[in-house]
């Protein structure tokens, strides 16, 4: 197979070899490590509320024994519906210890996404929060699920916030649910409170699948990703390399980026858990809240998407906020504003780079070097043990220096392929190689530049949203004979959702009525933006529609606007 010249090797931190140990452990194995090395140490602040590793470690290790009670055994997909939290660590390294596989879910999935992603993993348990129970019963028959384990936020709050939350629920427009526990329906604080601290004698190797990392939305774009424990092993400690400066037990790392999406978990939970850090919570991103958590927390390493650093940039009261103890941050899900970069940085004593990666990469593959070369608009260097290859389809083989080809990745915190999916992993690979669908080029020096997507995914604020979900939910409106959407730019989340619809014949429908309908019926990070009626939509012989008519378009009308702003 194709052979690389590793150049960019050369413009590596003198600490990071192009070639590293990795060990060949489970991933909770660290856990255990950090809680007998710093028992006392605090492993989590949340709202107020402090845990010590040895104390977080005991109650994964009740969780484990609870689940192996209830009759999970090693292999199993057992599903978690949290937002940053206490629950959604133990929870995790719990099912884990247990040699279950995890299934991360986003919590604001609607009916149709959740069903879809429970039924295709095989999922029999799941650990949620009280106010998505509701979404969760309703698809329980349709899915294999058999237990759903519930928990709350004011379950890991101190005094007197956890009797206050409900007002605060109250106040964000968030229903209060009435949990009925059941046989089926069981509480976790009672199972982890309940549980044996003997640690499970379960065999687990770094073999084994430890995640199954969903893609994106549902039908036959959703695909499980297969992430073994010996890839989020490898992805953590290249990552723990990239951060040489980062000490053992002294940095506090702000988890605000979603653990149910790959890269905080990566980032911030399964690095801050092999290097004993504290991980300061917040279950959802508020600019505000974030300024004050990292003047009050004094948070040291900040992971976190484009969108977050713009938001946090545009609050006019930051400058009142002291946050000089950020000394790394890396940006990744989606490409980083020059004078956001520089703007954050002269408001901290610290630098923030852009990274690349793919749920598919664990998810990291390349990222700048933080305190060492960098370059503005790249997303930096393959990581030790990484290769990056850009393909070129006119010469079936690597592209020149400079030349726009598609990524291909391979490296030891490659996915072994989808769940369920032999077809889809087959076309993915390239030999050994993954094939992104990412369009880029490499200098001389091995800094990769992404200048494109091959496929039709859109990427706003770090989330991965597909066109065609989108359009499927729009075709089964009555309404609606035809349906396209294209992501379009945006200046807060990247890029944003725009559909063009064409009408049948004599009906009718409003754009606010569109909005409603899509509601219902997918996460909200998904709803389009901007709606557009058509009589026609342009379209081939055979009656494709021409998506790059539209985006034309859109360029054409965006530029005559910015001339004219000029």
């Amino acid at each position: 197979m194709e052979i690389v010249e590793k150049r960019w090797t050369k413009h590596y931190p003198k600490t990071v070899e192009g070639s590293m140990h990795y060990d060949e452990l489970p991933l909770q194995h660290f856990f255990t490590e950090s809680a007998k090395a710093y028992p006392e140490h605090e492993a989590v602040h949340f709202l107020g509320k402090s845990i010590t590793y040895e104390d977080l470690h005991n109650q994964a290790v009740s969780f484990a024994n609870q689940l192996i009670k209830l009759g999970v055994k090693k292999g199993d997909r057992v599903a978690i519906m949290l937002p940053n939290s206490p629950q959604s660590i133990i929870s995790y390294y719990g099912i884990l210890m247990t040699g279950g596989i995890v299934v991360q879910t986003n919590p604001l999935y609607v009916e149709r996404e959740l069903q879809h992603q429970l039924s295709d993993s095989g999922a029999k348990l799941i650990v949620c929060l009280d106010s998505v129970l509701p979404r969760v019963q309703k698809v329980m028959e349709q899915t294999p699920l058999e237990l759903i384990i519930v928990t709350s936020i004011p379950d890991y709050l101190p005094f007197p916030k956890g009797m206050l939350f409900p007002l605060v629920q109250k106040k964000q427009g968030i229903p209060k649910v009435k949990v009925e526990y059941s046989d089926r329906i069981l509480r976790f604080t009672k199972l982890v409170k309940e549980g044996s601290l003997q640690q499970p004698d379960v065999e687990v190797t770094s073999t084994d699948v430890a995640l199954l990392q969903y893609t994106g939305g549902t039908t036959g774009l959703a695909k499980g990703v297969i992430l073994t424990h010996y890839n989020l092993v490898v992805n953590a400690q290249q990552c723990d390399a990239w951060l040489y400066k980062a000490k053992p037990a002294k940095e506090r790392v702000l988890g605000v980026m979603p653990f149910f999406h790959v890269y905080g978990m990566t980032t911030v939970m399964n690095v801050a858990v092999l290097k004993a850090q504290t991980m300061v919570l917040l279950p959802r991103f508020n600019p505000k809240d974030v300024l004050k958590t990292i003047e009050k927390q004094k948070i040291t390493l900040f992971p976190g998407a484009p969108t977050m650093y713009i938001a946090l940039c545009k609050q006019e009261d930051i400058t009142e906020y002291d946050l000089t103890s950020v000394n790394a941050c890396i940006s990744g899900a989606a490409a980083l504003p020059l004078e956001v970069q520089q703007k954050f940085e002269k408001l901290t004593n610290g630098r923030i780079v852009e990274g690349y990666g793919l749920t598919e990469t664990s998810p990291v593959a390349c990222a700048n070097p933080i305190w060492d070369k960098r370059k503005p608009g790249s997303v930096g260097i393959p990581w030790p043990d990484t290769d990056v290859m850009i393909f070129s389809i006119e010469r079936d083989g690597p592209a020149e220096i400079g030349e726009i080809g598609e990524v291909f990745i391979k490296g030891p915190q490659v996915m072994s392929g989808y769940w369920n999916r032999p077809e889809d992993t087959s076309q993915t690979f390239h030999g050994d190689w993954f094939k992104s669908g990412d369009m880029g080029r490499m200098d001389e020096e091995g800094y990769v530049y992404i200048v494109d997507r091959k496929k039709e995914l859109i990427i706003a604020s770090g989330y991965n949203i597909y066109p065609r979900e989108i359009e499927e939910v729009l075709y089964e409106h009555e309404a609606i004979v035809q349906a396209a959407v294209i992501g379009v730019p945006d200046e807060y989340r990247g890029e944003t959702v725009k559909a063009f619809v064409v009408l049948k014949e004599g009906a009718s429908v409003t754009e606010e009525e569109l909005k409603s309908y899509c509601a219902k019926r997918m996460a909200a990070f998904k709803l389009p933006k901007y709606y557009e009626f058509r009589e026609e939509l342009p379209a081939t012989l055979t009656g494709k529609i021409l998506k790059r008519v539209l985006l034309d378009e859109e360029r054409t009308k965006r530029d005559a606007h910015e001339k004219k702003q000029a």
